[in-house]
């Protein structure tokens, strides 16, 4: 079936809009699809798992565009999407068939993608599963059947896959273990850090994932058939839970829809969309279904107006256009449609709530804002005069505290923001320079942070004049490779290498507005061989775009877009060197542009730099920072002054709560 008959969805602002892009990416989809359709083999490369796990995933994650449409169709369904996928069951849990799907036995993948089968199998029963033959459904059944008592799943977000599978095996009676259930639930709320958020498994993994999995499954499994006991008791504390990590997304959003590019699976776009429709399911208190529509329709929104789905209805692996580099290894030509999670508001009727109260802005169209996000050890900030939110990070590596590894992009910068990519090239995940503070030897090698000890973020004042706060420290060590291993940039974790201890660094981060006064003391530096002394460097915000590149300043740094985005970085104590690197390859937004001061390391010794990032006007006043033993005294651009005793900072357990 051809995508081009339709024109493509330019805007996504209400119910209609969703539909239209939901069924333009189906029938894109589905011109790729087998001819029994099982598989869905979109163009591109293949995945670094192969084709056949490329054409399962195809299927399945379309097949939750098609879940979500049909079920909150009233019985509507003018494509005939429930008797084109009920085909796909057929041919793809046939064993004798050409495109028989890899089983949950053969490859680890298959396990995600069972969830997608059963979590649609459950939401659309009488329109796609009461339509199998039972031949089928003793297929269906056998195929999934494979994750009971599995030992093999990853100790992530992957344990919501075996409880969706199941728990609708149960409703069907299929095998199931509540053994399984159970101790998936268990390690579930392990992984919960506080304040809404979850971790993605032990580590100090925040991102995405905490949203588009950990809190959209367990709203969706507890209405499944097959939950209702087993998801009774703990209803309230999951709802609780959504309650309170929604009111941080709705404020990581920028104006202009685009969430927070911070995490692995960008590729995955208006997925980040998903918790907000769950909070409109699970009826959240504390945040207005107007709102929570106008936040879920803006990030989709944002894609769609910039390209993605292509001019054929399709979704590439990248952000708004292709974009390799943006894969990780298990990145196939299906796997971008997960955004389908993003559309998840399609499965509400039409006279929800969620579809017919006014809307309502998002907090920083309404106002400026600052928020702790006290697990994540982040400071976020937003801007109402251009719409931007900036995160300063002081708790976020993928890492372990005290467990040295290798820094990424992704997850261990001291900044991320709605309007910025972290630069991605190859040099990048060796040497970081955007947003990091490093150590550079004789050879110009810099540190790596990942493992570091943070401090609990928390704002001080009010108003005008609040000022967030947030700091780290710990040794930086550098990493000798060993590409042997792989790059390490798979799953977006570090190189792996060994790591060599460098020194001791501690970082203390004063937030407010577009700025940060990000001060640095080297606390004492490793024995190394020769004289040299080496340069403390702190990377400034990388703005990317064909016309990045260094603007006048004096003093300091600036990278800037024509398109006005203004990435600032100025000496306010001590003495630096200041200079501006460009990227080519580095973004998919285009060549980036990144400031950096650097100056000789100082063991003992406190110096600071203010780094801005804006779209608008903002106050270009002399900054400055006056150090009187441990109380510091900024003075902002627009005249503000903060004062803070630097001896106040303490250290963690590690999940950004504060230690005695």
């Amino acid at each position: 079936m051809s995508s081009t008959s339709t024109l493509p969805t330019t805007r996504v602002e209400n119910r209609s809009d969703l539909t239209a892009l939901a069924d333009r990416m189906l029938r894109a989809a589905r011109a790729h699809g087998s001819p029994g359709h099982a598989r869905i083999t979109l163009p591109g490369d293949p995945g670094g798992y192969g084709t056949d796990v490329d054409g399962l995933e195809g299927f399945a994650r379309t097949l939750l565009v098609a879940g979500f449409r049909l079920a909150g169709s009233r019985g509507e369904d003018p494509d005939g999407l429930a008797e084109w996928y009920a085909a796909g069951f057929d041919a793809g849990t046939d064993p004798a068939s050409p495109e028989r799907w890899v089983r949950p036995a053969e490859h680890g993948q298959a396990k995600v993608e069972a969830a997608s089968l059963a979590l649609v199998l459950d939401l659309t029963r009488e329109q796609l599963w009461d339509r199998l033959s039972p031949t089928v459904q003793e297929r269906v059944v056998d195929y999934l059947s494979e994750v009971v008592g599995d030992r093999t799943y990853p100790a992530n977000n992957w344990l919501w896959f075996r409880i969706t599978v199941e728990t609708f095996l149960r409703s069907v009676g299929g095998p199931w273990s509540r053994e399984d259930v159970e101790e998936d639930l268990a390690r579930h709320d392990s992984y919960y850090r506080g304040d809404g958020w979850y971790a993605d498994g032990a580590s100090r993994a925040f991102d995405h994932y905490s949203g588009w999995a950990m809190q959209l499954y367990p709203v969706l499994w507890a209405r499944m058939r097959g939950a209702d006991d087993l998801a009774a008791p703990r209803r309230a504390t999951d709802v609780e839970r959504l309650d309170r990590y929604v009111q941080d997304a709705v404020r990581l959003l920028g104006a202009d829809g685009s969430p927070l590019v911070q995490g692995r699976s960008l590729i995955y776009r208006f997925a980040s969309a998903a918790p907000l429709w769950a909070g409109a399911i699970a009826r959240v208190p504390s945040t207005p279904p107007g709102l929570l529509r106008h936040a879920a329709l803006r990030t989709v929104d944002h894609f769609v107006s910039r390209g993605a789905p292509d001019a054929d209805g399709l979704l590439p692996i990248g952000w708004y256009g292709p974009w390799r580099p943006l894969a990780q290894s298990y990145s196939g030509t299906g796997s971008p449609y997960w955004a389908a999670k993003g559309l998840l508001g399609l499965a509400l009727d039409e006279d929800d709530p969620v579809w017919t109260v006014p809307a309502e802005p998002l907090p920083v169209e309404a106002a400026d804002t600052l928020t702790v996000v006290e697990p994540a050890g982040w400071i976020a900030s937003g801007t109402a005069s251009d719409g931007l939110v900036r995160v300063v990070n002081h708790g976020t590596d993928h890492g372990v505290e005290g467990e040295a590894g290798s820094d990424s992009p992704l997850y261990a910068r001291f900044g991320y923001s709605t309007a910025t990519f972290p630069l991605l090239d190859r040099e990048s995940w060796s040497a970081p320079l955007d947003q990091a503070v490093v150590l550079l030897d004789d050879a110009g090698r810099p540190t790596h942070r990942t493992g570091m000890r943070s401090c609990a973020p928390r704002l001080d004042g009010s108003g005008e004049g609040a000022v967030g706060i947030v700091s780290s420290h710990g040794p930086v060590h550098r990493v000798e490779e060993d590409e042997s291993l792989g790059l390490g940039m798979g799953h977006a974790l570090g190189v792996p290498g060994t790591p060599r201890p460098a020194g001791e660094v501690r970082v203390v981060s004063l937030v407010r507005g577009p700025w940060e006064v990000r001060l640095v003391r080297v606390e004492h530096l490793a024995p190394a061989s020769g004289a040299a002394v080496p340069t403390l460097r702190v990377g400034g915000w990388p703005v990317s775009g064909d016309d990045a590149g260094p603007a006048e300043a004096a003093p300091g740094a600036v990278a800037a877009t024509a398109g006005g985005l203004a990435s600032v970085l100025a000496p306010v104590l001590g003495n630096w060197e200041c200079g501006v690197d460009i990227r080519p390859d580095a973004s998919p937004l285009g060549p980036a542009a990144v400031p950096w001061a650097s100056r000789p390391a100082e063991t003992g010794a406190w110096s600071a730099v203010l780094l801005g990032l804006s779209a608008a006007p903002v106050a270009e006043g002399p900054a400055r920072a006056d150090l009187d033993g441990t109380q510091i005294r900024v003075t902002w651009p627009d005249g503000r002054t903060t004062r803070h005793d630097l001896a106040s900072e303490t250290s963690s357990d590690g999940h950004g709560r504060r230690r005695p």
